[in-house]
């Protein structure tokens, strides 16, 4: 039997010259082998492993034998006469999948980085939109549990960041971001995630002083009649798995594309074994039905939906629906005339419906009283742009777009569910934009770029009632259906240059944007500033005036980048919070800030198969109008990684060293999280591999945490009094986890 199993995992190297049908048998006999191997291990945690992975294979031969069923007949014909890829034909070439990944780098210009969220990344493979973007140089998260965690951009959080998902802003409910914006990602689903740091565009929407970042799916063109299929599955310790499957078929007048994914996963152990409340579930399925008449013309209708649950380590409450229903139509047309180059249209409508409670998945704490909550927010809105050749070295792209929120609330004691409950509107917002870029090639090597954005931002306080900061009970509301309107510019220049003699292309820019407090900053604090009796009432808008540099050299063996800032916030949004039995109660003022940092990173590839890469993000920020440091900045954080590959194998291995952070303000932060104190350094030693089975089939494992390490993030929510933590001590990461990645793509 071991001889048999064996013969049959060394038979997957020559697998990429079989049929699709074979490669599925193949890919469920490699299971059952690697289910005989885990017969004979002692360990309980490692046969713990390979039984997972064995079941996850498992699964993939499953939807690689319906593909098969499906597409046999498109995919033989493929393997007989290898075509363009864009004819849903993919050459041996084009299809080789990539190297695990642990260091993000620019694609073209410093200030923009550009990535692949098919390809496995270390740490663990992402479970939403921010664990994937915090493996960005100069990205963090605020962690809740185990996911649905807040993305934060050089110490900046919220809708400082612009976050699109297929060109529709995405935005939760929860006044406490519960259901954060990058909760309803997941990465995996996308072909692209685009970074743009600092108020460097005026393309993507209002605010953005801190970057932006656009989740997108690129559209699948078919020559002649195909069909492909892309598919993962995933397996690690702490009962995690998840399933991804893309699946494509067409012709050169009409497409379909569906997406679909779940993710699993139990609570997790932190490196002192101690278990973290942090178990969480979750799906997301997304179709779209296109037309493609010619080359230049794209009709697209997309629907999508998804739901789960999380548990909260620390929160009072935990996340049991986070239930997402959208739909979008785009239309495209490129080379109309000598001078409209593309013309691109949007019309979109999200519902994002999210109930919390603290029964459903944890015991009511003794002495507190069941209770849950739902919440929603409904976004509909459009963007109209226009791509223009003005002259010889001139492009332009002008455009409009508006989007409306209405968020509702509703809530119930005791078991009672609010399902049969009338929602209660709790605000209106309204955003309406005119945007311009320009781009002037001055030479072959100079470049400069200029934007332009003005906006008209409502907002429609829609409350009856309020509780005020040491209120007992709910009084009325004195802004009730009062409206806040503003007119708010915003803009940037920036100068590109290549230089002739060397492959070094550098950059400076300055940036000025105004943000209108958004729902969170107006309704979710306790008590406002000045003596008002709410923040709705007295935030006003951040103006955000940064300069950025950077520079970018790239040539055979080595691709090094840097990028630095340095900015100025007028009335900087802050949250100040109460101690003791005011811990929850929060104001939030205005005040001035400064702020400053940058990131680097580089790449060395050696001849022999080894590569070496390393990046680092610093931040800085100071209350100019206290003195004092401002809160939630991240340390300094460092990652080095060194990577070697031989025919169809990589090892690899990468250490995260954070420095501690001592510039911390006391009880002062940002909606979810809060500053309680000076955190302590750590360093972390993480490992993979990877064997590539053939061009089309890859399986990545890894170790992240190698040694098992006790830390936790500067960025935290103290843990929850309901799972036992005492106040002020911050939730801890996972321990040694194994993880294992098959990738199929046909």
């Amino acid at each position: 039997m071991a001889r048999t199993s064996l013969r049959r995992l060394i038979a997957l190297r020559d697998f990429h010259n079989q049929s699709l049908l074979h490669r599925a048998i193949a890919l469920r006999r490699a299971a059952g082998a690697i289910a005989f191997v885990e017969s004979g291990l002692s360990n309980r945690v490692y046969r713990m492993f390979i039984s997972i992975t064995a079941s996850r294979i498992q699964v993939a031969a499953k939807v690689a034998l319906l593909a098969a069923s499906i597409f046999c007949r498109s995919v033989d014909a493929r393997t007989e006469s290898p075509d363009d890829a864009s004819g849903g034909q993919v050459s041996e070439t084009e299809a080789m999948l990539p190297r695990v990944e642990v260091v993000a780098h620019p694609l073209k210009n410093p200030f923009v980085s550009v990535t692949d969220p098919k390809t496995p990344r270390q740490p663990l493979p992402a479970s939403d939109g921010a664990d994937y973007l915090k493996t960005v140089p100069g990205f963090t998260a605020i962690r809740s549990g185990g996911t649905n965690g807040d993305a934060v951009l050089r110490g900046m959080f919220g809708s400082r960041l612009n976050l699109l998902a297929n060109g529709a802003p995405t935005q939760g409910a929860c006044p406490g971001r519960m259901d954060a914006p990058s909760s309803y990602v997941a990465p995996e689903s996308y072909d692209k995630v685009t970074v743009i740091k600092g108020p460097q565009t005026v393309l993507y929407g209002p605010g953005a002083s801190a970057g932006t970042v656009l989740f997108e799916r690129e559209t699948p063109r078919f020559d002649t009649a195909g069909a492909h299929v892309d598919a993962s599955v995933m397996g690690a310790t702490n009962g995690r798995n998840d399933e991804n499957l893309e699946l494509a078929a067409g012709n050169p007048d009409v497409y379909a594309r569906v997406n679909a994914n779940k993710s699993h996963a139990q609570d997790y152990r932190d490196g002192n074994g101690q278990s973290v409340p942090s178990a969480w579930d979750k799906w997301n399925a997304d179709i779209a039905l296109g037309m493609t008449p010619d080359a230049d013309t794209k009709i697209e209708l997309d629907a999508g939906t998804g739901d789960g649950h999380a548990r909260y380590a620390g929160r009072s409450m935990d996340g049991v629906r986070f239930k997402r229903d959208s739909v979008a139509l785009r239309f495209e047309k490129q080379h109309l005339n000598s001078v409209i180059r593309k013309i691109e249209a949007q019309v979109y409508y999200n519902a994002f419906e999210h109930r919390m409670d603290n029964y459903t998945l944890r015991e009511t704490p003794s002495g507190s009283m069941a209770m849950a909550s739902d919440v929603r927010r409904r976004t509909a809105g459009a963007r109209v742009a226009a791509t223009l050749d003005l002259g010889d070295n001139l492009q332009g792209i002008a455009g409009f777009d508006a989007q409306s929120n209405c968020l509702d609330a509703r809530s119930a004691m005791g078991l009672q569910s609010p399902s049969g409950l009338p929602w209660t509107p709790s605000a209106h917002m309204t955003n309406y934009g005119l945007f311009s870029e320009l781009t002037w090639d001055a030479s072959e090597t100079q470049r400069v770029v200029a934007g332009l954005r003005l906006d008209r931002a409502a907002a429609t306080d829609e409350r009856t009632s309020t509780r005020a900061a040491m209120a007992a009970m709910s009084m009325p509301n004195p802004t009730a259906n009062e409206t806040r309107t503003r007119v708010l510019p915003g803009g940037f220049i920036r100068y590109e240059q290549t230089a002739r003699a060397v492959p070094l292309t550098w950059y400076a820019g300055v940036g000025h944007t105004e943000r209108f407090p958004d729902y969170w900053e107006l309704f979710s604090p306790s008590n406002g500033p000045a003596n008002s009796a709410n923040a709705f009432a007295g935030i006003e808008p951040e103006k955000t005036t940064q300069f950025d540099i950077g520079a970018h050299y790239r040539n055979d063996a080595v691709d090094a980048w840097i990028s630095a800032y340095a900015g100025y916030v007028d009335d900087f949004i802050l949250f100040t919070y109460g101690t003791g039995a005011n811990a929850n109660v929060s104001q939030a003022t205005n005040v001035n800030a400064q702020i400053l940092g940058g990131e680097l990173g580089a790449t060395w590839r050696m001849s022999v198969g080894w590569k070496f890469g390393m990046s680092a993000a610093y931040a800085w920020g100071r209350n100019a109008s206290s003195g004092e440091p401002l809160p939630q900045i991240p340390p300094l954080d460092l990652r080095l990684n060194a990577d070697y590959a031989w025919r169809a194998w990589s090892v690899g291995a990468l250490w995260r060293i954070v420095a501690p952070q001592r510039r911390y303000a006391m009880h002062e932060g940002n909606v979810v999280g809060q500053d309680f104190g000076p955190s302590a350094g750590f360093g972390v030693v993480s490992l993979h591999a990877q064997y590539d089975l053939d061009k089309r089939t890859q399986l990545s494992i890894g170790v992240d945490n190698l040694f098992n390490k006790a830390y936790s993030e500067h960025l935290n929510l103290a843990g929850n009094a309901g799972f036992g933590y005492p106040g002020g001590v911050a939730v801890m990461e996972p321990g040694r986890t194994i993880w294992g990645r098959l990738r199929l793509r046909m």
